[in-house]
């Protein structure tokens, strides 16, 4: 193979590729002593058809996929030999090729600009802990208990009211005929929670202790026999005990029963709880305050596909007119994106970075997590769309990198308390969201940053303009 770069025009690069006839040769041959084993053509023997006679019947089909082979490969080596990073997929134009001829076409590239990143390591960002007051962690541990209701006997003249347990069996009649599901014993309701059924509580205030008491309430929508939804149903309840609420103390048996070691372990949990919720948005903060600084970093030249790419997905949903109007606000908003993902890529590469699939699938598990219920329906979406896997590994891949930089960029740490956490997130809210005004006063779509992918200054697939047919399997009778 011979490389030569025949035209340079800032990022744009063209090379001429040259393959001898020899080379070809030697792949056509390599291609029908695979495909003579599979082979079958009536009158000759497996693995003994002449090549005259596949030539004849399969050459057409054989020099496609070779041709397919070839281009790819080499395509791939000439900009790797030159080291030249595409910026979107190369265009191909052959000039010669056949069966027994030489092979010469142009790979027409833009190159990814080149980029500097040692300016990384001067970056300046706010890094935040939050200290949490022992007050604050016993706030929430009464919030807790507070929802975490205890109740003790009532005495037996006690008359039930809401907020109070009641503790009942039953049997129920629709048009007096008992139905399925229609006993049950031991049954507990909250009054005034109204969780049973409508209006079912409220008709239990005043019962106690060894009462009988006749309720009706209408089945509902959901009830699982469906010929009686929206009857009315009676229900004969005998009362076994009414129970009022307790204090719950809040000692080391009730942090047990929160799963704590004691008291003391659960206070260092519930602290580094609220501590968690913080330093999540405001870690947040802090990589935005990275990428706002590498936003200032000089790129000589972003490539116009790129741009061209991003300014169309910008302006998706809208009108020609508008897109029109707001094309200038666009391209700058898509030069600090493409700007940020070079720099990010770049940097991802030189510290060689990788997103491992024990990783990725630690991702997935994640998003699976965050909608309980549709486990199965969001497992299916990944496995079928290798679109949003490839995603999902983008965004792994930026975390780790911007968490890289974090190490190496200069760090003004800063110990805040709660409620200086909560102005500075408040602060940041309110000014994201008077951004988002701007931006729709300018036509302006926000929409979240593009994600960098781990093989995105890799050659993509490369298309010929020779026939593109496929040997599935060949076969003649």
């Amino acid at each position: 193979m011979k490389v030569t770069i025949e035209n340079k025009k800032g990022l744009n690069k063209d090379l001429k590729v040259f393959i001898d006839k020899k080379t070809m040769i030697s792949h056509m041959d390599e291609k029908y002593e695979e495909i003579k084993t599979t082979v079958n053509l009536k009158g000759f023997r497996p693995g003994k058809v002449p090549r005259e006679i596949l030539k004849r019947q399969f050459g057409k089909a054989v020099f496609s996929e070779v041709l397919d082979k070839v281009l790819k490969e080499t395509t791939t080596k000439a900009l790797e030999e030159n080291k030249i990073k595409p910026a979107g997929q190369p265009k191909l134009d052959l000039k010669t090729y056949g069966e027994d001829k030489d092979l010469e076409y142009i790979i027409s590239v833009t190159e990814l600009p080149k980029v500097e990143i040692k300016p990384i390591e001067n970056i300046k960002f706010d890094e935040y802990s939050v200290k949490i007051d022992n007050s604050e962690t016993e706030k929430r541990i009464k919030e807790i208990a507070k929802n975490q209701p205890s109740f003790k006997d009532a005495t037996d003249n006690t008359k039930a009211k809401e907020g109070d347990l009641v503790v009942f069996d039953y049997t129920a009649t629709v048009d007096e005929k008992p139905f399925k599901g229609s006993e049950g014993k031991n049954t507990q309701l909250t009054l005034g929670k109204d969780l049973f059924l409508k209006g079912f509580d409220a008709q239990l205030i005043g019962v106690k202790k060894n009462d009988e008491k006749l309720v009706e309430a209408t089945l509902p929508e959901n009830f699982p026999e469906k010929e009686l939804i929206n009857k009315k149903a009676k229900f004969n309840c005998k009362i076994i005990t009414v129970k009022i609420p307790d204090e719950v103390k809040i000692n080391d048996d009730f942090a047990k029963n929160l799963g704590a070691k004691d008291l003391a372990d659960l206070k260092t949990i519930v602290s580094k709880q609220i501590n968690d919720e913080y330093k999540n948005s405001l870690d947040r903060l802090s990589k935005n305050q990275i990428l706002k600084e590498i936003e200032k970093f000089k790129v000589d030249e972003i490539p116009d596909n790129l741009l061209e790419e991003e300014v169309k997905i910008l302006s998706q949903g809208m009108s020609d007119e508008d897109a029109k109007k707001s094309k200038k606000n666009f391209e700058e908003i898509a030069k600090k994106r493409i700007k940020v993902g070079l720099v990010l890529n770049e940097f991802g590469e030189k510290n060689q970075i990788k997103v491992t699939e024990q990783e990725l699938q630690q991702e997935v598990q994640k998003q699976i997590r965050m909608m309980p219920g549709q486990e199965k329906m969001v497992m299916d979406f990944y496995q079928k769309n290798p679109s949003a896997l490839s995603s999902l590994r983008g965004t792994v891949y930026e975390e780790k990198i911007l968490t890289m930089i974090k190490e190496k960029a200069k760090s003004n740490k800063k110990e805040i308390s709660k409620a200086e956490a909560e102005k500075i997130l408040k602060d940041s809210q309110a000014q994201d969201h008077d951004h988002s005004n701007a931006d729709k006063n300018k036509k302006v779509e926000k929409k979240p940053s593009k994600k960098v992918e781990a093989k995105k200054t890799q050659p993509k697939q490369v298309k010929s303009k020779a026939p593109a047919k496929k040997i599935k399997k060949v076969s003649k009778k």
